[in-house]
């Protein structure tokens, strides 16, 4: 066949070939440490996952992947209980920025209850020498009671962290050289939880056993585009993808209404719990409900499935490996005893798994 001679058949199978193309492979699995985490370096292929204490078997919060098993990073003594500024308390993610450093966000709420007091924080952990280089504290004007800061991303041009607070709902701007923070878009309609959204996971609808209604989680997935300069984000009980320059979150001389006119409503996704800038400006979503990986397309405003699997119990978070592997996490969270009356229905281990043939 000439290059110039497509039929609409061959076409057709080039796209199904090509979606068909992308393979789950496990890379971990954890008996009964529930995984939402996970990081790695795009200069050594060092995977970096996170633990939350989330439940009475929580023994560890951040860790590295060695020969397939967890080993506690950056030390055992981070991990252990002790003072609330400098031990995990109970950590939510993980991320490697283009200077090869981990960056570990705690929120400090222990079973997703009361924060503990001076746990809120920021850690930096240079992967060149394994030593944590920088710990930033939030206050209760950033981390106020019943806010969850959930996951972030570190714009190393400006040096400014940019975090997502599923609790109540904001975004948190990090000013990294002098570690204060500031509380955006708090209470706005873009980081709240869509009203009417109802989560149906592996075939059952989330209800949480405290208030016998569906759970409402306010801006939780986050993704930077640091070279068109976008922050986009996203409400776990939501189907709004919505973005902002990152120029204005910076700015302190925007008014809050002026900040918030800023915000553009970008797609309608499905429910995301994780999210990752891919390196053309498109964004990759986990899609709960489906056991799947979505990707908005930046040239054609699109979403396309890039795979669905059943093994990907509650898609979580999402890392780019450095040959162009999806690392995802699957946390079980439809499993929780907080959706099943009190009781765990998992029967499967919490897995680490990675995407190949994207």
């Amino acid at each position: 066949m000439h290059n110039h001679i497509v039929t609409t058949g061959f076409v057709f199978l080039l796209i199904e070939s090509l979606a068909s193309a992308a393979q789950l492979q496990e890379v971990a699995s954890f008996a009964n440490q529930q995984i939402t985490g996970v990081g790695v370096s795009m200069k050594s292929g060092r995977i970096f996952v996170n633990f939350p204490y989330w439940s009475d078997d929580h023994s560890l919060s951040v860790a590295e992947i060695v020969n397939g098993q967890p080993k506690a990073f950056p030390n055992e003594e981070w991990n252990k209980p002790g003072a609330a500024g400098s031990h995990f308390i109970c950590v939510q993610s993980v991320v490697v920025d283009d200077q090869d450093n981990l960056w570990i966000l705690d929120p400090a709420a222990p079973k997703q209850q009361e924060i503990v007091k001076g746990g809120p924080k920021l850690v930096k952990v240079d992967l060149t020498t394994n030593n944590v280089a920088q710990t930033i504290p939030f206050d209760e004007d950033v981390a106020p009671a019943k806010s969850y800061l959930n996951d972030v991303r570190i714009d190393t041009a400006t040096n400014t962290a940019l975090i997502t607070e599923s609790g109540k709902g904001a975004i948190i701007v990090v000013d990294l050289q002098s570690g204060k923070a500031r509380r955006l878009l708090d209470g706005h309609k873009s980081t709240q939880p869509e009203k009417d959204v109802k989560l149906v996971v592996d075939g059952k609808q989330l209800i949480e056993q405290r208030t016998q209604k569906p759970p409402k989680i306010a801006s939780d997935g986050i993704a930077l585009d640091a070279k068109n300069g976008y922050l986009y984000y996203h409400a776990l009980t939501g189907h709004t993808l919505y973005r902002i320059k990152t120029s204005y979150l910076i700015d302190k001389n925007l008014s809050k209404s002026d900040l918030e006119s800023k915000v553009e409503t970008i797609a309608q996704t499905p429910a995301p719990d994780g999210m990752l800038e891919a390196p053309d400006g498109s964004i990759y979503l986990t899609d709960l409900e489906d056991s799947a990986i979505v990707r908005w397309n930046v040239a054609t405003n699109k979403i396309d499935k890039i795979i669905a699997d059943k093994r990907l119990l509650w898609p979580d978070t999402l890392s780019w490996g450095p040959g162009g592997e999806l690392y995802v996490t699957a946390s079980q969270i439809e499993n929780m005893p907080r959706f099943n009356n009190g009781k765990s229905t998992r029967t499967e281990p919490y897995k680490l798994f990675k995407v190949t043939g994207l």
